[in-house]
């Protein structure tokens, strides 16, 4: 009944880990995936994969994919409900055939909802909480087997959804939905870094979503501005803050060809078509990279921009491009936007695992003064100890993983490292 693939050397889509589990399960009914997760000893949920860690590793892995279809709107709750192993990828383009949207969306579509969600993965915008924030209810089958339901009200719920795989197998979702819009996006290049300084709530706030890139050069490289599209005319700007309009579509990676972007030159399209920098159907970002973020109280954006650009020297050696985005305050536990807005400082780092393991544990120092949370999914180097004291909801959190996961089938070497073990 637990149809599962032997793998050997199986990889995460940037193939800088290997997983170290000796078979996948893929089932394709609830009563399968219930009899996987509830014998297996130690089991973890594979996603997209779209992670640089073993945050996802186990024994033994399902990838839930297969499992059967669920696509439902309820127009009059304003929500739709879908199957756990989804990506938005998938999901956007059913929405929008609805007439509906979501509030926000990562920079890459290829990413499944459920791994997203767990974790605490985001978009842009000053408004605009990450995209967990929008999740209204979910299903999870725990390791004793049973289907669990829950929704905002319930009194667990806010730390059910950014789970990092530790409460059990996420089989649906439901995500708050809107009426579909469309979104363009203009591109500026060379921003003044005194600029960012002096302006920095302004810059960000310029547009629905706002991404700066930089390799920390004399200038802000690039300020990616999206934009929702209403029924006035664009005011179409000769300049940003002291930047120039780009005069063609840009890749955030200068040197890589925009092709497998989003259109800018302020083309409207539909949200999902421009909310993300890349398109699907090609590698996203570079592919050859390993990834690193680290999030900051906003009221410390300048103070955590001017620490890194200290570091310039150790850290351009290894940088591809560093993006800084702005995102709303929330309140689930394990959310790094929790109880605060903030700033993420995100780092594509070429492919050398050690000297960015390195660097990352360097910038982490730097931006300790700040409070930094590291992003769930990325390199960094914090432990448990260092990061209990970032999550004042951290025991409650671990009081609902030994009431959901009792026999620990959902623990990894990962949750011990970085929170199990506060």
């Amino acid at each position: 009944m637990n149809g599962h693939t032997v793998v050997t050397g199986e990889r995460n889509w940037a193939g800088n880990y290997t997983y170290r589990a000796a078979e996948i399960h893929r089932p394709s009914s609830i009563d399968e995936l219930r009899e996987i997760v509830s014998t297996a000893p130690r089991v973890r949920v594979l996603g997209s994969r779209h992670s640089f860690s073993d945050v996802a590793d186990s024994e033994q892995l399902v990838h839930i994919g297969g499992l059967p279809r669920r696509f439902e709107v309820d127009r009059d709750a304003g929500t739709v409900t879908f199957s756990g192993g989804m990506t938005y990828g998938e999901l956007a383009p059913l929405l929008e055939a609805e007439g509906l949207a979501l509030h926000n969306l990562a920079s890459l579509p290829h990413i499944s909802v459920a791994g997203a969600v767990a974790t605490g993965t985001h978009g842009s915008g000053n408004r605009n909480g990450n995209l967990a924030t929008a999740v209204a209810g979910l299903e999870i089958l725990t390791s004793n087997g049973d289907l669990l339901r829950a929704v905002r009200t319930d009194p667990d719920f806010a730390g059910m959804v950014v789970n990092v795989g530790a409460l059990g197998a996420v089989t649906s979702l439901t995500l708050d939905v809107e009426p579909a819009y469309s979104v363009r996006q203009r591109v500026f290049e060379h921003l003044p870094w005194d600029a960012v300084y002096s302006d920095f709530d302004a810059i960000t706030g310029a547009a629905y979503s706002t991404s700066l890139f930089t390799r920390f050069s004399d200038t802000v490289e690039m300020v990616w501005l999206k934009s929702r599209v209403t029924d006035e005319a664009e005011d179409v700007r000769t300049e940003f803050y002291g930047a120039t309009p780009a005069p063609a579509d840009r890749h955030p990676i200068p040197e890589l060809s925009a092709e497998r972007c989003t259109p800018q030159l302020g083309v409207p399209g539909p949200w999902w078509e421009r909310l993300p920098h890349f398109v699907m159907g090609f590698t996203p970002s570079n592919g050859d990279e390993i990834q690193s973020e680290f999030l900051v109280p906003r009221e410390h954006a300048v103070d955590a921009i001017r620490a890194v650009q200290k570091l310039r020297d150790q850290i351009v050696p290894l940088l591809q491009i560093c993006e800084i985005r702005t995102m709303a305050a929330d309140e689930l536990w394990l959310s790094p936007q929790y109880g605060t807005d903030t700033i993420g400082l995100h780092f594509t780092w070429r492919q050398e695992q050690e000297a960015v393991d390195r660097i990352a544990a360097v910038i982490e120092d730097a931006l300790r003064p700040f409070k930094a949370r590291p992003h769930w999914g990325k390199v960094f180097a914090a432990g448990a100890a260092d990061i209990a004291p970032l999550y004042p909801k951290l025991p409650q959190f671990l009081n609902l993983v030994e009431s959901l996961d009792p026999r620990g089938a959902f623990r990894n070497p990962w949750l011990e490292r970085t929170i199990l073990g506060a």
